[in-house]
């Protein structure tokens, strides 16, 4: 695609805090006319990545396009777009019509111009006659279509939108979110939404970005997001599924909970460790156990509205979330069948621990802040090595002081019989773990790992 085809280009934006880096190297391309929404947990950088957009933020390396010209350090008020907020900023002591007025008066339009371009930005967010209320009577809908109108009053290019809909109540964010579809589709202009709700994100984007920990992890259409996930964070993060470890047989065929299955996976290496997502509505429950591909016994049945949610234990310690129409009552034996286009294979991205460190001396290394016993007595101090060990030869400790260094987990997915833990060390090192305990999030703890379990390579 030409360059001239994206509204919007960011390029290798990386924007730090001191020594805290929130963007992480992120480029993306927005075309004209588009809904992208920018999608993650708080903290991931989403809301950082808007303001440099908007100019709020300057970026500490990188660059901002509009139309193929470069903004980076052009002001906010000289790029043409607008910004809704997530707490809408509208001003207490003017009414509906001076709120929205107020950018054309700054600008000198003249009155019959700034009059008729109000009332048709009120038309278009369904508040005509509301030119004379007082905001503090209005709605939190209500001042959010206010908010809306006084960006698109401007006729901005771009209407950027930081989280406009969480100060909502359910059903109303609901209905906020169609209005807003619609109201795109009228404009016609680019729109760029920050949320962390994916129910939002697939309803209302022509193309989501996820983003983790100042990264993109995958752009792409709703549909692509949702079945076809580029890792394990995507498909743990959209929606609900079913991450298993699986080991790659040959083309369209995966080993995955103790049995052969059939795919449509190519371009896998034979015996290759791999992720398999299953969601939990592709999972068939059958009322004959030996019909399905796997057994099991059903541990909960949870009536959810529209589906039941159950748990289903395997003979060989697996947990598997099932969604179904029909009921199954706990302790019920089912069999439970996946068909060969709904399991979806994903290469792994890391099989084992890699650090960077420094001998100490020849038994004790120097990695995530700490002093680690080893066994490699040939190496010597101050030489650079990389260390590496399995997920499962980590002890976490409750204490942090504890272990040999300290961490605090960062993200848990649970893999059907065991979690999978990211942690964050003190020095700002990942670390995974493998792990039957159950942890929370932002736990601090201490790591220890045996001598024996390190594997010591000399740079």
């Amino acid at each position: 695609m030409k360059e001239l085809d994206y509204i919007i280009q960011a390029e290798h934006i990386t924007k730090s805090f001191g020594d805290k880096t929130v963007l992480n190297d992120v480029s993306l391309n927005v075309k004209r006319g588009e809904f992208v929404t920018i999608l993650g947990s708080s903290g991931c950088g989403k809301t950082t990545m808007l303001r440099i957009l908007a100019g709020f933020e300057t970026p500490t390396s990188g660059k901002i396009k509009m139309n193929g010209h470069d903004i980076t350090t052009m002001p906010p008020y000289r790029r043409p777009m607008n910004t809704v907020f997530q707490r809408y900023a509208l001003f207490p002591h003017l009414n509906v019509y001076e709120n929205i007025a107020f950018g054309l008066k700054l600008q000198g339009v003249k009155e019959k111009e700034m009059d008729r371009r109000v009332i048709q930005a009120l038309k278009m967010v369904g508040m005509s006659d509301y030119e004379e209320r007082d905001v503090n009577s209005l709605s939190g809908g209500q001042q959010q279509r206010v908010a809306i109108a006084r960006a698109i009053v401007n006729k901005p290019h771009v209407l950027l939108l930081d989280e406009p809909l969480s100060a909502l109540d359910h059903k109303m964010r609901k209905d906020m979110q169609l209005e807003l579809k619609q109201m795109h589709k009228k404009l016609g202009i680019t729109f760029i939404y920050v949320t962390h709700d994916q129910e939002e994100a697939l309803t209302l984007s022509d193309t989501i970005i996820v983003m983790n920990d100042g990264v993109i992890q995958q752009i792409g259409t709703p549909t692509d997001i949702y079945n076809e996930p580029a890792n394990s964070f995507v498909a743990n993060f959209i929606g609900e599924s079913n991450i298993l470890n699986g080991r790659m047989l040959k083309d369209m065929e995966v080993e995955v909970m103790g049995v052969n299955a059939e795919c449509v996976d190519k371009g896998f290496d034979t015996d290759e460790p791999v992720d398999v997502v299953i969601r939990p509505e592709d999972v068939y429950m059958l009322k004959k156990p030996e019909a399905g591909m796997w057994r099991g016994k059903v541990s909960s049945c949870i009536f959810k509205g529209v589906h039941y949610e159950m748990f289903v234990d395997t003979p060989n310690g697996y947990e598997v979330q099932v969604h179904d129409y029909n009921a199954f009552e706990a302790g019920t034996e089912v069999g439970m069948l996946v068909k060969p286009e709904d399991i979806h294979v994903m290469k792994k991205e890391r099989t084992c621990n890699s650090v960077e460190g420094e001998m100490i001396d020849s038994n004790h290394v120097a990695i995530f802040g700490g002093e680690f016993e080893c066994t490699d007595s040939a190496l010597e101090k101050g030489d650079k090595v990389c260390v590496e060990f399995d997920f499962d030869k980590v002890e976490l400790t409750d204490n942090p002081e504890d272990g040999t260094a300290e961490a605090q987990i960062n993200f848990i997915l649970y893999k059907g019989n065991h979690y999978h833990i990211t942690l964050k060390t003190k020095d700002g090192e990942k670390l995974y773990v493998n792990t039957n305990d159950v942890w929370e999030d932002y736990d601090d703890v201490g790591i220890k790992i045996k001598p024996s379990d390190l594997r010591i390579t000399k740079q």
